[in-house]
């Protein structure tokens, strides 16, 4: 079927930066919205940012200024620029994509195992 696959994450310092990047590969005719959430242990997993077909994007109002959502659809990637981290922004990214194999299909959400961000103070 499909596979989301992140990469990217590391740890930093506050203040540095980081690019996250998210493959997806398998069966693909198209892709609709794609986004990233992060996980902490304990806490419910939040949407950081999310980017239409179109290119719109939105962002949790937490990393607005500071984090830029991308996408090139020719090689069914994703990306998360990350600028001026700060230690709470330190989670587990995870990616995905709600994808079109076939023309008769609306889109499924796929989701990737997530990459290990940590930021230290």
């Amino acid at each position: 079927q499909v596979q989301l696959v992140e990469s990217g994450g590391g740890l930093v310092q506050a203040g540095g930066s980081l690019r996250l990047s998210c493959v997806a590969s398998g069966r693909i005719l198209s892709i609709n919205d794609m986004g990233w959430q992060r996980q902490v242990p304990g806490k419910q997993r939040e949407l950081v940012a999310l980017i239409s077909s179109s290119g719109s994007a939105n962002y949790v109002d937490s990393v607005k200024g500071r984090f830029t959502i991308s996408r090139d659809d020719a090689k069914n990637r994703l990306y998360l620029q990350m600028d001026s981290l700060k230690p709470e922004g330190t989670a587990v990214y995870i990616c995905s994509m709600n994808i079109r194999a076939t023309i008769r299909e609306v889109g499924t959400t796929y989701w990737g195992l997530g990459t290990q961000v940590t930021v230290t103070s």
